[in-house]
């Protein structure tokens, strides 16, 4: 949130005082199609410990029927 000429987080942050963060600035509209609001911060710090392999990431997309550029036109047609 910006407010009094700063940003201020809306949820607590594990950061360590003075640290340089980079922050993006977008469509809160667009943001809230992000993963990120999926999930927890509690779940993807919970992530961080699965062990999954690459092989098994593409074992999953492969099972996928379509394609990405499917789905961009898709998208774009629905507009």
């Amino acid at each position: 949130m910006y407010k009094g000429g700063a940003l201020q987080p809306l949820e607590n942050v594990q950061l360590e005082e003075s640290q340089q963060v980079t922050v993006t600035i977008g469509d809160p509209a667009i943001a809230s199609q992000d993963l990120a609001g999926y999930f927890t911060p509690e779940e993807w710090a919970e992530a961080v410990h699965d062990d999954i392999s690459l092989d098994e990431v593409r074992r999953a997309l492969s099972t996928i029927s379509g394609s990405l550029s499917e789905a961009v036109i898709a998208l774009r047609q629905e507009r």
